[in-house]
């Protein structure tokens, strides 16, 4: 943890693709969205009363909401730490690497990267460290069995084969 102005902030471990990631995020709202954005609400106040513009109250929400993400990302950046080259997994789930599970219940196999929480998106085949199941894979062994419950109830899972990240 880090003190900053008096607050304890905890550091959260992110990938260099997640960093990267964040990084082109915010270059595309400050490069791109923003100046798109200010030349919408530019456009909407030459349309006259601003009172009744519909427009120029969209495009200004439209930049509060610029604004936040930016600002969102930003905090995220300033409070996460970069694990680049990633640990070696030794055999075992560790940050960072892909790990391919086999669900019994629904006969399927997926894979997932343990990444940090400010990257996890199950979506995307990426699982949050903080998450129920990255929490019940990390130390775990290829052929481990775990069971892990969810939101959506308890999940057995087997664990097919830790594999390093690209």
């Amino acid at each position: 943890m880090l003190s900053f102005k008096g607050e304890i902030v905890d550091r959260q471990l992110i990938t260099r693709e997640g960093h990267q990631r964040l990084l082109q995020e915010l270059e595309q709202l400050r490069k791109v969205e923003l100046p798109k954005n200010v030349q919408a609400i530019a456009e909407a106040r030459a349309h006259g009363d601003l009172s009744e513009n519909a427009e120029f109250h969209a495009a200004k929400e439209r930049q509060s909401i610029i604004a936040a993400k930016m600002a969102d990302i930003e905090g995220i950046l300033a409070r996460t730490e970069v694990v680049d080259p990633l640990p070696p997994h030794n055999g075992r789930v560790v940050f960072g690497v892909k790990v391919k599970l086999y669900d019994p219940e629904a006969d399927e196999e997926c894979q997932f990267q343990i990444v940090g929480q400010a990257e996890g998106d199950a979506s995307c085949g990426r699982i949050s460290l903080s998450s129920p199941i990255g929490q019940a894979l990390i130390g775990r062994e290829e052929g481990d069995e775990v069971r892990v419950k969810t939101p959506g109830g308890l999940r057995v899972l087997e664990i097919v084969e830790i594999l390093t990240a690209d």
